[in-house]
């Protein structure tokens, strides 16, 4: 009893880091939020609402008129993120 009780215990230690990170990808799906990656930078950003009105102050600062992140080219996004890491939310602008 106590070996079937002791690998019960194991298993759902394993497996509860996998459940939690499922979850939170649900959450991700059924909020609608789009996550894009930076290879530059190796990590992840979230597109929503600060996302965006950071991203419509980089174009202004670029002189450059205002279209969908998601129609961007590649290189594009790339400056971007480059320009987004250096002008964080606290920045006063």
């Amino acid at each position: 009893m106590h070996r079937y009780l002791s690998t019960l215990l194991l298993s759902a230690a394993l497996i509860m880091p996998v459940a939690v990170r499922a979850d939170k990808d649900d959450d991700h799906r059924r909020n609608h939020v789009k996550r894009y990656y930076d290879r530059d930078s190796r990590d992840w950003h979230e597109w929503n609402e600060r996302e965006d009105k950071a991203y419509r102050r980089y174009l202004k600062e670029q002189r450059r008129e205002y279209h969908d992140w998601a129609k961007a080219r590649r290189e594009e996004q790339r400056e971007y993120w480059k320009w987004r890491h250096k002008h964080r939310d606290d920045d006063d602008h």
